[in-house]
């Protein structure tokens, strides 16, 4: 029987058979993996960018979207709203049909979502559209992370989980290069829209050849196919190790399997503390303003003085650029200095740029209007992106990836999303309201302040997890729960005593 240290992937196992370790490009098959899956990441970036330029002229098109924050709002959120929808059943289609069924299925609907934003006659046709490419981005936003995860050494899950962000970056910079290439076109804002049917229909094509996850099919008792899959990632003998591991974790599971419910989540203690650590993460992420940053860059570049929408657009395409730059960081930090330090350290950062920010807005809006303050702000919002991407960006979805137990993993991976895109719909509905309600430099002082509590929520409640299977993460939650003298015991097992 094995044991922890015997596990494939542990330290202990590594440090047994150290030729057996995966580096990043060891394996071009896991690598085309996971790019193929991290699609679904590039759909959620391209969105999220190509609002904030397609934004601009939108409201040259409609005068209603023009003279009403409320309905520019509401065009940016409404694909949040599908999202929140989109991840909470992507949980359970995960489970239920897999996690390459549930990537299909988010690119039809994403597909057909940015055909209707393209030929919409008017803003309510526009805003169903952008319903329907957020319940694509909500299910994409669950399946990805755990299908690339399910599908990595655990000695390298952290740099694939992060590929998948670097794909969210690097479809937000693509956004804003596709925006400048459309400005001078008729129709603007529908080609900038439309286009972002490409990708989802690139990733259909590419995934009916790809398989399914390993893990996944193991759990469904498929396990000739999951042998064939992890024999393309893995070399004898980790391959017959990793096929031990599997087959045993498989009759472990069954031997103990339970009915999961939501509720579960909730009763049990464990995974209640798992699930405080994941979706708080989450939640952070969207708190501290990134997204306010993405969908509304080039709106704020304008209120720092710099009034050109081409102008506007190209400072927020660097911005942007640096964002894909600093998740190509946290690809190689994640695993290195761990999920833990490196969401610390970038929290750090993200304190001080926000800071920075608000006292920029501050002193410009009580001064003459200086240039040079609106490049202060554009400094700072840079620095901001620089801070945040390798470490807040990456970091949530890669823990929410791997510290749930196997028959918890996606409902509560579609659960936490789920808290992802409820808190991105409430600062981005709100940020222009608030920014006009008590002022922008007041704004990011209190993403500042949120940013802080981010840190200390860090430090209390989410446990490193750099370079442990997933058993190894099952049995922290279990010492967090119950002591030290609780490790023999399964999650799935234990009780309610709480």
């Amino acid at each position: 029987m094995m044991t922890i240290d015997s596990l494939p992937g542990s330290s202990g196992y590594l440090d047994l058979y150290p030729d057996r370790k995966f580096s990043y490009f060891k394996n071009p098959y896991i690598v085309g993996l996971t790019v193929v899956a991290g699609i679904g990441g590039l759909l959620f970036g391209y969105d999220t960018g190509v609002i904030s330029g397609a934004l601009l002229y939108i409201k040259d098109d409609f005068e209603v979207v023009r003279e009403s924050s409320l309905l520019q709002e509401t065009i940016v959120s409404m694909a949040l709203v599908g999202a929140i929808i989109g991840a909470a059943a992507g949980g359970w289609i995960n489970d239920s049909y897999g996690r390459k069924t549930a990537t299909l299925l988010a690119d039809i609907i994403f597909a057909l979502g940015s055909a209707v934003m393209a030929a919409a006659p008017n803003p309510y046709v526009l805003i169903f559209g952008r319903l329907l490419v957020g319940l694509g981005v909500g299910v994409a936003s669950v399946t990805a992370p755990v299908y690339i995860a399910e599908a990595s050494p655990s000695e390298i899950r952290g740099a694939l989980v992060g590929t998948n962000v670097l794909m969210i970056t690097g479809g937000q910079f693509i956004s804003y290069v596709v925006n400048l290439a459309f400005t001078e076109v008729p129709g603007t804002w529908r080609w900038m829209l439309g286009a972002a049917g490409v990708p989802a229909v690139i990733q259909f094509c590419l995934m009916l050849c790809l398989p399914e996850s390993p893990r996944w099919l193991f759990i469904k008792n498929h396990k000739s196919k999951a042998i064939s899959v992890l024999s393309k990632i893995y070399e004898f003998p980790r391959l017959d190790d990793e096929i031990d591991y599997l087959s045993s974790q498989l009759e472990e599971e069954q031997r103990k399997r339970i009915d999961v419910s939501y509720w579960d989540v909730f009763r049990r203690k464990e995974i209640r503390l798992a699930f405080l650590a994941g979706a708080g993460l989450q939640a952070f992420q969207q708190f501290t303003g990134i997204n306010t940053v993405m969908y509304y860059s080039p709106t704020i570049v304008q209120e720092a003085g710099f009034h050109a929408n081409q102008l506007a657009l190209l400072l927020s395409l660097i911005v942007a650029a640096i964002n894909a730059a600093g998740s190509i960081l946290g690809i190689y930090l994640i695993d290195y200095a761990g999920r833990r330090k490196l969401a610390l350290t970038s929290l750090s950062g993200v304190v001080v740029s926000l800071v920075l920010l608000s006292w920029a807005f501050f002193v410009d809006s009580s001064s003459s209007g200086s240039e040079f303050y609106g490049w202060m702000a554009v400094i700072a919002l840079t620095l901001y992106i620089a801070f945040f991407s390798p470490g807040m960006g990456p970091v949530p979805w890669t823990v929410n990836s791997e510290i749930y137990p196997e028959a918890y993993r996606g409902i509560c991976g579609g659960m936490s999303a789920t808290v992802n895109w409820v808190s991105n719909l409430i600062v981005s509905q709100s940020f222009l309201s608030i920014a006009e309600a008590v002022g922008t430099g007041t704004t990011f002082a209190i993403l500042a302040g949120i940013a802080v509590l981010a840190f200390v929520f860090v430090i209390v409640y989410v446990p490193e997890t750099k370079g442990l299977t997933f058993e190894e993460v099952e049995a922290i939650w279990k010492e967090r729960a119950w002591g030290s003298g609780s490790n023999t015991q399964s999650l799935l097992e234990r009780e309610n005593e709480s």
